[in-house]
């Protein structure tokens, strides 16, 4: 090799380590954030399994866009950190970062989340459900408000199922079949039970199926994704499908302290991540319903229809759910009528197949 040459490769490494200490103060390292994802319920159900394979890689991909920021994840399901029913708690305490809490345990503390749960035999599109709740979420602030007096920052909510059918141990085919039989639900469906005989019993789905086993409840209200899930076939074959409705029973929320200490970039790829997540639920979870009445039937299970004149003749023997909930509400101060009303004025003009007028009685 001449001297020239390598005068040239010793002049070129110098210059190349000379722009890296001039360039290096400028480089900025990606900056990692721990977050604790909790929820009761295991990885097994549609709303956790779709946490872990689209929640969490969407906000990763949005975020190594920029790589300004990377998220470190510590994921705490079943139980790990916090029960089922104490999800709010866990994540007000900081326990948790963020997490899916299941609104239908806390009808008291969050109540204008109930409002599909309040009008029944209204839709079965869970898509539509999610959209208009969180529409009344932006519009209407008593809804975040709610979740602030527990320090939480509302993200989005989940409807993960299309229609609640009943699942009992024997045939219940007519609406006169109900009188005497003790139901599983939980919450607000609760009371779609009263007026004709049947005995409504709380209680959470993972629970079901022993209550069922042994004799505490003759039947159980759940979707049919959910049913196949937790394997009620093996001890309630029948279901009733009676499509009462889709209803939203997931809100993903975060710790207020937490999330005021993120950077926007991190926030905005949250909250972008959180409607994608919404949409991407809603569509599985009309996808996997279909899905999942072939399933029942392939285990064991047996269909049986509600006719249309008893789902009427339900819908209109129950007490008015809805309007004793908007008149609740309103004793407290909130817009429990205003919201009632939007919602049904949303569901009509989407020419959903409404059975009752809640909101018009």
């Amino acid at each position: 090799m001449s001297f020239i040459h390598s005068f040239r490769g010793v002049a070129a490494v110098t210059a190349l380590a000379t722009l890296a200490i001039v360039a290096a103060p400028n480089a900025k390292a990606t900056e990692v954030i721990n977050l604790t994802a909790v929820d009761g319920y295991p990885p097994k159900t549609l709303w956790v399994k779709e946490f872990i394979n689209f929640f969490i890689p969407e906000i990763d991909k949005r975020l190594a866009e920029t790589g300004n920021y990377q998220i470190k994840w510590n994921q705490a399901w079943s139980g790990q950190i916090t029960k089922k029913k104490k999800v709010l708690q866990g994540l007000q305490s900081g326990l948790g970062d963020i997490g899916v809490v299941t609104t239908v345990f806390h009808a008291d503390k969050v109540p204008l989340q109930m409002v599909a749960y309040a009008t029944p035999f209204v839709t079965s599109d869970p898509g539509l459900v999610a959209r208009t709740v969180d529409e009344l979420a932006e519009t209407v602030p008593a809804f975040k408000a709610a979740w602030m007096k527990y320090n939480q920052v509302y993200l989005t909510n989940l409807a993960v199922f299309d229609n609640y059918q009943i699942f009992s141990k024997d045939p219940i085919t007519t609406f006169d079949d109900f009188d005497g039989k003790k139901i599983n639900g939980a919450g607000l469906n609760l009371r779609y039970l009263q007026g004709f005989g049947a005995v409504g019993v709380g209680g959470s789905s993972v629970k079901y199926y022993n209550n069922l086993k042994t004799g505490v409840v003759d039947g159980a209200m759940l979707w049919a994704e959910g049913a196949v899930t937790f394997k009620l076939p093996e001890v309630a074959p029948y279901m009733l499908k009676a499509d009462i409705g889709a209803a939203n029973s997931k809100a993903i929320t975060m710790n207020a302290d937490r999330w005021n200490s993120l950077p926007d970039e991190v926030k905005t790829a949250i909250q972008e991540s959180a409607i994608a997540y919404r949409d991407h639920v809603s569509k599985l979870a009309a996808e996997n319903s279909a899905i999942a009445y072939k399933d029942f039937v392939e285990i064991g299970g047996i269909i049986n229809e509600m006719s249309a004149a008893d789902r009427e003749k339900w819908a209109m023997t129950m007490p008015n759910v809805a309007k004793d909930w908007a008149a609740e509400l309103e004793k407290k101060g909130l817009p429990g009528k205003a919201v009632l009303s939007s919602y049904m004025n949303t569901m009509r003009a989407a020419k959903q197949p409404i059975v009752r007028q809640w909101d018009e009685e």
